[in-house]
């Protein structure tokens, strides 16, 4: 259904935003939509403002404001801003945008992005892709965007940014110890195409020259894999804990026990003296960028 304002202008409704609705699982984020909802309600309503007559203001139809009001749906940027010019709230709803756009997220990229912010040393084996913390936006988006059933563009855009915001941990300082292992089969398939796959390469090769990271490449050509039940992760922190997960171990779940760790660490450990070394990696990619 299409809507429209008294001067005939189309209004945004939920059919023009798929994929912001709120993950009912998600405590934090359903909180934080509905005291946002609460305070543009509040304010609305104290400015003498309907429903109806706000969405025309701020070019949403009635039924997506009442949504937004009730803890429904998550507002866009845009839609605060002009909520603040419209309501006179001196960039206070504006501001509500730097929680917001965490909800964006899916809650469990949140809270792996939050683990990766807090370590210090961070160990990745990637078997089917490149790592999401090595991906370009470009090359990002056709991996998310190959998903069947597919993901929806608005849903694929929000998925891409959360992965581009894990990446800020080679922004830190001081830098973490970042390892990666990652498959030639991987390195091989280019996906997105010739050009979004060079840049994939080139990008590599710049990631893999910082001096706080550490890339391999396990090789078709390797015998023995230790690597064939799935993707590892190894995260340490300041105060000598771990947190480890791995596709297949211990349910692919997050795990801080002692005993499981040390079985990831072995399994990790192991790939990594299967792999290529450093120098070797770097010049295998450098190799099928010129392929290309």
């Amino acid at each position: 259904m299409t809507t429209v304002d008294g001067d005939g202008v189309r209004l945004k409704t939920e059919a023009d935003e798929p994929g912001w609705e709120v993950d009912p699982d998600d405590e934090w984020g359903v909180a934080v939509i509905a005291t946002v909802g609460r305070q543009l309600k509040l304010r609305r309503e104290a400015v003498g403002m309907r429903a109806a007559e706000f969405g025309d203001a701020v070019g949403y139809g009635e039924d997506m404001v009442y949504k937004i009001e009730g803890g429904k749906r998550i507002p866009r940027q845009e839609y605060l801003d002009r909520a603040d010019e419209v309501l006179g709230a001196g960039g206070l709803i504006s501001a509500t945008w730097e929680d917001v756009k965490k909800v964006r997220y899916p809650k469990k990229v949140r809270e792996l992005g939050k683990l990766e912010t807090q370590a210090i040393e961070i160990g990745v084996y990637e078997c089917n892709i490149i790592a999401g913390l090595l991906q370009t936006p470009e090359h990002a988006r056709a991996v998310i965007g190959a998903a069947q059933p597919p993901y929806s563009p608005d849903d694929v855009e929000r998925m891409v940014a959360a992965r581009l915001a894990r990446q800020s941990v080679f922004e830190r300082d001081p830098a973490p110890s970042i390892h990666f292992v990652l498959e030639e089969a991987a390195l091989r398939r280019p996906i997105g195409g010739t050009m979004v796959w060079r840049r994939q390469l080139e990008h590599l090769l710049e990631v893999g020259r910082l001096h706080n990271v550490v890339l391999q490449v396990m090789p078709l050509s390797c015998e023995v894999h230790s690597g064939l039940d799935g993707r590892i992760e190894m995260l340490k922190f300041p105060d000598g804990t771990a947190v480890g997960r791995s596709d297949g171990a211990f349910n692919g779940r997050p795990t801080s026990d002692p005993k499981q760790l040390r079985i990831l660490e072995l399994r990790y450990g192991t790939i990594r003296a299967q792999a290529l070394s450093p120098r070797e990696s770097l010049a295998l990619i450098e190799q099928l960028l010129g392929e290309t």
